[in-house]
């Protein structure tokens, strides 16, 4: 049940990082998005540290590359910051890397009591948003126009990709009101078959300018056989040093902080809720094999980023399976096979258009959002960091730049309210840092740099 429930990441991780990069570039290579290459990379990766966390943890928890880590790689890291995939993919390493030596070395509770509960819970729901936005735009629902952004084209929702959208995101929806399981993935599947037959009889091209109303990335069409050998072309797509000597040092630890943040709290969070709904806390609401879970998990960043197809992380929709009575790792094991054995129909993943993929995204955003209720609003001290934390995600187009206003802000508040004995020294450094993050432009202008 598990693998069902997460599945659609088998369709979303290639859309969110088929973008071009600074280069010119293709995640896979070619001149091209190679959307059945990071299919097949996302399954094999997905696969063996899912049956990895059954065997060394024996505990019912999924990986998978994650939302909102991917979507960082695409749009923070290789579209806001121009670097190639290969060049984020390294820093997708070193964050790995980090988080395991801080687990290693039981340093993680140091770095997870610095930033404070809310703002974890802030980051999470700017990001959530921030999917929302990437799902929208994807689709064609949003688009710039007359105002930075509109809906749809002058206004109006026009051409037949915008309704298999519209009809996939309202099955996803009355499916998850009814509480039905795998609601998202029925939602992709059935908006992707609307769309073969209005391919069918339509013929629809490409979006362009002149087609303004064509499909989005993929065209919903069949080319070939639906099942073949895997192209593990992502695999082995890294570059850990180049971001230094293209970005600089300090960029690259703002980064590599931001990625970590968004990781390892989300992974903290997932692992105490599957936890507790298996019953399998004890009485510190403590997991058994707390660390070989987050061993695993942390070398589940260091093997996406090494095959190319972003941070693999901890899924909370491993409550799938433990819904179903899942407790032990053999949950794990048998959803790893599922996703191994799904290699093989990478190709069917081009048949699936951006329209109905990203129905998933707007519905992720939603789960996320929904944390929102957590964070005290009648406290400005709280809510006002929190508040910058959300908006800037989506209004920047950049998580790090969401995370690094909530901590400036909240940096500031606490030093305004005589409180900075409260300021964990992580905080501090880090505030400092995003400070000069933010003016990077101008700093490096004076020194000539």
């Amino acid at each position: 049940m598990t693998f069902f429930a997460m599945s659609y990441i088998l369709v979303l991780n290639p859309l969110i990082l088929s973008l071009e990069d600074s280069s010119g570039g293709f995640l896979g290579g070619g001149s091209e998005a190679n959307i059945p290459a990071i299919a097949a990379g996302t399954a094999l990766i997905a696969g063996v540290l899912t049956i990895l966390m059954g065997v060394v943890a024996n505990f019912p928890l999924a990986l998978a590359s994650g939302m909102g880590l991917n979507a960082m790689v695409a749009f923070t890291l290789v579209l806001g910051s121009g670097l190639t995939w290969a060049e984020a993919m390294g820093l997708i390493v070193w964050e790995g890397i980090i988080i395991l030596v801080l687990v290693l070395t039981g340093f993680r509770e140091a770095v997870f009591r610095a930033v404070p509960s809310q703002m974890k819970v802030a980051i999470s729901v700017g990001i959530g948003l921030f999917i929302a936005l990437v799902g929208l735009v994807n689709a064609g629902i949003v688009r710039p126009g007359g105002t930075p952004l509109q809906l749809g084209i002058n206004g109006s929702l026009a051409g037949w990709p915008a309704l298999v959208f519209v009809v996939g995101l309202f099955v996803t929806i009355v499916l998850m009101v009814r509480k039905v399981r795998g609601a998202i993935l029925v939602g992709i599947l059935s908006s992707t078959i609307l769309g073969l037959i209005i391919q069918t009889f339509a013929q629809l091209g490409p979006k362009s300018e002149e087609n303004p109303t064509g499909w989005g990335l993929t065209v919903p069409q069949l080319d070939g056989v639906p099942v073949s050998l895997p192209d593990f072309s992502t695999l082995g797509q890294f570059d850990l040093f180049g971001a230094f000597g293209k970005i600089g040092v300090l960029a690259v630890l703002l980064l590599v902080f931001s990625l970590m943040l968004a990781d390892f709290f989300d992974t903290m969070g997932t692992m105490v809720a599957i936890g507790a709904e298996a019953g399998l806390l004890d009485e510190h609401s403590t997991p058994p094999k707390t660390r070989q879970i987050l061993v695993v998990d942390s070398l589940a960043a260091v093997a996406g980023g090494m095959g190319g197809v972003s941070s693999a992380t901890s899924y909370v929709e491993s409550s799938a399976g433990v819904g179903e009575g899942a407790r032990t790792g053999l949950a794990s094991v048998v959803t790893g096979v599922l996703f191994l054995l799904s290699i093989f129909l990478a190709p069917l993943v081009e048949l699936v258009p951006t329209e109905a993929a990203s129905t998933a995204l707007v519905a992720v955003g939603f789960l996320m959002m929904t944390q929102v209720t957590d964070i005290e609003w009648h406290r400005p001290e709280i809510a006002i960091p929190s508040f910058l934390t959300i908006a800037l995600m989506p209004f920047a187009y950049s998580i790090t730049v969401g995370i690094g206003a909530g901590f400036v802000a909240y940096l500031v508040i606490e030093i305004a309210l005589g409180r900075t004995r409260r300021i964990h020294p992580l905080m501090w450094i880090t505030s400092i840092l995003f400070m000069l993050y933010f003016v990077l432009g101008p700093v490096q202008s004076l020194l000539g740099v």
